[in-house]
């Protein structure tokens, strides 16, 4: 993908890489642009959300202390008896 433009910046860079999402293909320079246009945003601070998550009701959030903000009780940020390889 030699001199391909960014989908984030426009930055047209030799080494930059695709990623599909939802069967669209999209051009970055650098992994911070991939975030920053691709990332999930917290439905309660606005945070990129670029690990895990929690997820309830369709809503995401960057960790259960936000989902509580807004109701969600039911969600932790560890699971319980992980088992362990």
């Amino acid at each position: 993908m030699l001199n391909s433009k960014c989908e984030n910046c426009g930055n047209i860079y030799d080494k930059s890489f695709s990623i599909i999402m939802d069967n669209e293909r999209y051009v970055f320079d650098s992994f911070e642009c991939a975030i920053n246009k691709l990332a999930p945003r917290c439905a309660h601070c606005n945070t990129r959300i670029i690990g895990h998550g929690v997820e309830d009701d369709g809503q995401i959030f960057c960790c259960a202390n936000c989902a509580r903000h807004i109701g969600k009780s039911n969600l932790t940020d560890r699971a319980e008896n992980r088992p362990t390889s």
